[in-house]
Parts: structure tokens; C-alpha cells; sequence
């Protein structure tokens, strides 16, 4: 199984290192931005450090890759977040210098488009976690959820396990950010439906994995595709953005891993809840539901064609709906089937 150093945690009054890799949107919504930033002071005891495209629309690929190697290199900076995700980050990873990432190993926080970040980071054996972004959910509108806000706690500061809570309910409708008052707004919840769990047996493994449709770019431009080796035991991870990926497209991803033979190699796969809305897409809640039982049938159909027993656990708390775990890639996850719990080591 693959090894990973162990990194240094933060304690109150550290430097976070606060950057963009994919899109500079703080810069359109910096009103946004300011609570995030004032969160992680208030609420975490740190102190945010932003970097020059931090806030910058369209800068290029240099110069975002120039701030997060400042940001990794510095050592008054203990923690890296991401402000937010985008859809070009892959274009930015041939301009980062994996000596400067392997010689400075800190936590880096992002998810969605940071898939390809992590999975450099995952190659070169620096563990990360995948979730928290300053503008979204350091950002939330009404205040930070208590599940969002108790992980990403443990991800700062703890050792040790961490059980994957449930949580009753669930947000995925978006407020306009350009509307300020939205800032004191919650956005309204729905029942959840809990876990989707299929499979046996108790298992552990290292956590790889990201975004559903970041890893189809990752592997159709072989870019740090994983050794097969180095995923042997590994708990796969996924869950699918405000894109809104066909079943089919989800699916296929899984067929995809079952002909490299991922799906003998994986202990355990682990899907977030779909995002079933979005501004140009509002799906209501009886589409949503079924939009996620469509994905959850997609992935398992697609599992069971070439494992017959894996446990496949769907509907979880992480990706792109609220409220969010955070999931510490590149360290170590028990699946229990027998008791079902899901155990995190951060």
C-alpha cells in the first residue's frame, strides 16, 4: 500500500495561506469572500493570508501556479485552502514544481476542480483533504453548518479517528451571491435519505478519489494517473459537481476502472450525495430524488459487473451539497459493513 508522510496540524494563531488555483472568483463576490476569511478567524482561531490571483479573474496559469507555491513554501503558512473550484485547474498542474510541494508537505483544503491538485499531491505521497473552500462553505449563507463546521475542525487541528456522521437534512439550492443579503439567509433544507449501503465485509484502505468528472480529465489526459499498485486496498472516493453528469457518464467512469481492474484492486468505494440543482437547472425535490436513485443504480450496476462484493456506500455527506465532511485524502478509512460505520483518520 502506498505511504504517505504525516503532516503537522495548525493550532490557533497560524497563517492560512489563502489561494485560487482555479477560478478568482472571490475577486466578483469579495463581500462573500470577507466572511469566509472572517470565519477562519472567528470560528478557528487563524489568521488568512490571500495571494495576488487570490481575487483575480482570468489570471493565467503562472500566475496562479507561482501563489500556491509561495503559499507551500512559506513556512510561516501551516495550512492551504482553496478559495473555491472552476473548471481549468488541469491546465495549471504541468506549472507547479513537485520538488517545492515534497519539500514544504502542509494540509491543503478544496474540492471539486482542486481534484487535480490532489491527485498530484496524492502521487507524491502528501496527504490532503478534499472539502472547505473559503467562498462556499466558510461562506455559508445564516452560518456554517454544525457537521460541516465539527469536520472541518477535526481535519485542522485533530489526530486520530473520525466516525462519518449522518445528517438529517440537506441543502443543495443555491442563493445569489451578488444579492448581499443572501449573506444572513439559510438556504432551505430537505430530508435526507441517509446511506445506500451494498456489499460486505470490513475493510480498510488509503482514500483516493475526488470529482466525478475532474477524474475523467485526469485519466483521458494521463495526467498523474495513479500506479495500479499504489491503489491496491485503496478506498475509492467520488461524488459528481453542479454539472449534473448524466447516470450514464457516472457509470461509465466505474466500467472505465473495472476494464484497468481498479474495481479488484479498491477495498471499499464511497459515493457523495448527488447535486441534483443548480441556477440554469432547478430540479425540484421529487426530480432530485430521482436524478440520485438513477446515479446510485448507475454506479452500482456498473460495480457489480466486475466486483461482486465490494462494499459500495452511497449518498454520503461530501462533494458539492451541504452539509459537507471532509474527506482526508491520501490517509486511512475503515468501511464497516458489519456494524456500518465509516471511520475517517484525520
Amino acid at each position: 500500500m502506498k505511504e504517505f508522510v504525516s503532516l503537522a496540524k495548525p493550532v490557533p494563531g497560524d497563517v492560512v495561506g489563502v489561494v485560487s488555483p482555479s477560478a478568482g472568483l472571490p475577486g466578483l463576490f469579495p463581500w462573500v469572500q470577507e466572511l469566509g476569511l472572517q470565519r477562519l478567524r472567528d470560528e478557528f482561531g487563524l489568521v488568512p493570508l490571500e495571494y495576488p490571483t487570490t481575487r483575480q479573474m482570468g489570471a493565467s496559469y503562472q500566475e496562479r501556479a507561482r501563489d500556491v507555491m509561495a503559499a507551500f513554501a512559506d513556512p510561516a503558512v501551516k495550512v492551504v485552502f482553496s478559495s473555491i473550484g472552476g473548471q481549468d485547474e488541469i491546465g495549471l498542474i504541468r506549472y507547479l514544481d513537485p520538488e517545492v510541494l515534497r519539500a514544504n508537505p502542509k494540509p491543503y483544503f478544496g474540492y471539486s476542480d482542486n481534484t487535480n491538485l490532489h491527485n498530484l499531491l496524492w502521487e507524491l505521497g502528501i496527504p490532503s483533504f478534499y472539502g472547505g473552500s473559503t467562498l462556499v462553505q466558510l461562506a455559508q449563507g445564516g452560518g456554517m453548518h454544525a457537521l460541516t463546521r465539527e469536520s472541518l475542525r477535526h481535519a485542522l487541528f485533530d489526530h486520530g479517528e473520525y466516525e462519518m456522521g449522518v445528517s438529517d437534512e440537506f441543502t443543495e439550492g443555491g442563493l445569489d451571491w451578488a444579492d448581499r443579503d443572501n449573506l444572513h439567509r439559510v438556504r432551505p433544507m430537505q430530508p435526507n435519505d441517509g446511506w445506500f449501503w451494498d456489499g460486505q465485509g470490513d475493510v480498510e484502505g488509503v482514500l483516493w478519489g475526488g470529482c466525478c468528472e475532474v477524474l475523467l480529465g485526469i485519466m483521458v489526459a494521463g495526467q498523474h494517473v495513479p500506479r495500479d499498485e499504489d491503489l491496491d486496498g485503496a478506498v475509492f472516493y467520488m461524488e459528481t459537481s453542479e454539472e449534473m453528469p448524466v447516470p450514464f457518464t457516472v457509470g461509465y467512469l466505474m466500467t472505465a476502472f473495472g476494464e484497468r481492474g481498479w474495481l479488484d484492486r479498491f477495498s471499499a468505494i464511497l459515493v457523495g450525495r448527488p447535486k441534483a440543482w443548480y441556477f440554469d437547472r432547478p430540479l425540484s425535490q421529487a426530480e432530485g430524488a430521482q436524478f440520485r436513485a438513477a446515479q446510485r443504480d448507475a454506479v452500482l450496476s456498473a460495480v457489480r459487473a466486475y466486483n461482486p462484493t465490494i462494499p459500495v456506500v452511497q449518498n454520503l455527506d461530501f462533494g458539492h451539497t451541504d452539509p459537507q465532511v471532509i474527506v482526508p485524502s491520501g490517509q486511512r478509512a475503515r468501511v464497516l459493513s458489519s456494524s456500518r460505520r465509516i471511520l475517517l483518520t484525520y
